[in-house]
């Protein structure tokens, strides 16, 4: 294949990666936990984490969960919101053999039953404040073993007691539960199995790269989720492809290991996940931030000590900047403002540069791909409206139904084949059937268009697409054109059954000036979009509905329009 997007890297990057220099991602964690032994790993709350204290935590609670008698490769669920206990559980699965199962701490009890009996995950380590939830259902559910955390457990001993009993009893956020003790299952708090495991031996794990690292289920927001199959290989993979973009573009900072990266995206998520795990082989910091719809705290946290990465996805982009507090924060270390998990609006991102100096930097990924696909240059100053270029070891092929690739310049499905895309999805052969084209690339079900210097442009979903009058029109172009409009925050565009028209479409807008009218748009949009594609219905909102990552959730909007 001619990957001739290797002609537009920026100096400095490799064109390929290894990850047969490591035997298993645990190589790569314990590695950097010997070596960066002194370095700090996380703040969160004002209390350090170092890399040992990493190290000896997930150590302990890696033998403690070998001491279940968990089978090698059992499926550990993991519910727990951006603190401390996220990687040291995290580390101390995979230390011990098992499969991280990382679940959404918001779920219903339903979203919950469903993962739990689709993964088949026997233990789960659960924060309290969501233990209401996995009572409804654990009944129905394999597991039988679950740790139960408190949000003090690691934040020491005087302070974490304080938390605890501010969130339980001040803050009124940990709801009543009783967790049933039949059927021989067992209950433990976080801080007695780390205890237990220190008097305990962790077992070398007999993992290799064809080993399965994580489960990560898809956000499920079109039906019910599916767990996408990821290797030590793909981890390993995806860390060594973000570690070859990033690196370069960070000379300013000097050592890597004194990076601070502002992990406020759920760690649970693979956009996170990712770059937690890159910060490891790094060696540097997180700073985490357990609430970031707080938006006064979190800004609070980011003037307290230089930060040089900010990954997000664009509503908090949108967000942070709406905040009167925002402005007043020091830039001036920032480094990378990377986009992601959705499309990037061109009007969020000329606010942010104006206001921070540090252009949003676009990129591409799935939970299926490790979060890793494709990103623009890091150096770049200006938002490009594109999802950037392959990453080294990456071939991104535009294709057509039948899985021909088409030529530069035509749309059709984005597809990508790379060490970093998962295996499969768990226990769904017939997914998996059409999930790969015949000459192994994975199908994303994004429509896009590549140009000849290898930058891709999505044009939008595939289901998401209305059709007006024959014509395709593609709601993330709609949508990128309309947020330019003066007094728009953001918007969001649906297709709406028409008699006359077959579809046609229909935006919802949050404005910041209440003098905005419908008509102010529409003139907006007469001027800036082509017939067909122009809102036949607008209706403003205080919010549109949202993930818990931020991504719209357009199938809600469609309902409401039903």
């Amino acid at each position: 294949m001619n990957r001739h997007w290797l002609n537009s890297y920026p100096d400095g990057v490799a064109h390929e990666i290894d990850p047969e220099q490591f035997h298993s991602l645990n190589q790569l964690l314990e590695d950097s936990f010997k070596k960066n032994a002194d370095n700090p790993f996380s703040v969160c709350m004002d209390r350090w984490m170092s890399y040992a204290q990493l190290d000896s935590l997930s150590c302990a609670l890696g033998a403690w969960l070998q001491n279940l008698g968990l089978a090698p490769g059992a499926r550990v669920a993991i519910m727990l919101p951006n603190v401390p206990q996220f990687a040291v559980t995290m580390a101390a699965v995979l230390r011990a053999g098992y499969t991280c199962v990382n679940v959404n701490p918001l779920y219903t009890a339903h979203e919950l039953e469903h993962q739990l009996k689709d993964c088949g995950a026997t233990t789960i380590v659960i924060l309290e404040n969501f233990a209401g939830t996995l009572a409804d259902v654990i009944e129905s559910t394999p597991v039988k073993n679950v740790v139960i955390a408190s949000m003090g457990d690691l934040l020491g001993f005087w302070y974490g007691h304080w938390i605890t009993f501010a969130v339980r009893h001040l803050a009124k956020m940990v709801p009543a539960f009783k967790l049933p003790l039949s059927d021989g299952r067992t209950v433990t708090e976080f801080s007695r199995a780390v205890a237990q495991g220190r008097h305990q031996t962790l077992k070398p794990a007999p993992c290799n790269l064809d080993s399965i690292a994580f489960l990560q289920y898809t956000g499920g927001t079109t039906g019910l989720s599916k767990g996408a199959v990821l290797t030590h290989r793909n981890i390993v993979a995806a860390i060594l492809q973000a570690e070859a973009w990033f690196t370069p573009a960070l000379g300013r900072v000097g050592d890597v290991s004194k990076i601070n990266n502002i992990a406020a995206l759920p760690l649970y998520h693979i956009f996170a996940l990712t770059l937690c795990l890159l910060t490891i082989r790094w060696g540097a910091h997180l700073t985490l931030i357990p609430n970031p719809r707080d938006f006064g705290k979190f800004i609070e946290v980011l003037k307290k000590r230089p930060f040089h990465m900010l990954p997000a996805v664009n509503t908090l982009f949108n967000a942070l900047l709406q905040h009167p507090q925002f402005k007043t924060v020091d830039f001036s270390s920032l480094c990378v403002s990377q986009a992601g998990g959705m499309a990037a609006s061109e009007g969020t991102a000329r606010h942010w540069l104006e206001v921070t100096g540090c252009p949003m930097i676009e990129g591409w990924g799935m939970s299926e791909t490790c979060a890793i696909g494709t990103n623009n240059p890091i150096n770049n100053r200006e938002f490009t409206g594109t999802i950037g270029l392959p990453l080294p070891s990456i071939e991104v092929a535009i294709k057509d139904d039948d899985g021909q690739s088409l030529a530069l310049g035509d749309s059709g499905e984005i597809c990508i084949r790379g060490p970093q895309v998962m295996t499969g999805y768990y226990r769904q052969p017939e997914e998996n059937e059409t999930a790969f084209t015949r000459d192994g690339f994975m199908r994303t079900g994004d429509i896009g268009v590549m140009d000849e210097r290898g930058y891709t442009k999505i044009i939008d979903r595939k289901k998401d697409m209305i059709i007006v009058s024959g014509f395709n029109v593609f709601p993330n172009e709609l949508e990128g054109i309309i947020s330019l409009c003066p007094g728009v925050i953001e918007c969001a565009a649906i297709g709406v059954v028409d008699d006359k028209q077959g579809e046609a479409v229909k935006i919802f807008v949050v404005r910041d000036d209440p003098a905005l009218t419908e008509d102010d748009v529409s003139a907006y949009c007469h001027q800036h979009l082509t017939g067909y594609k122009r809102p036949k219905y607008i209706e403003f909102r205080d919010e549109l509905p949202k993930t818990n990552v931020g991504k719209i959730l357009r199938r809600e909007l469609r309902a409401s329009a039903r």
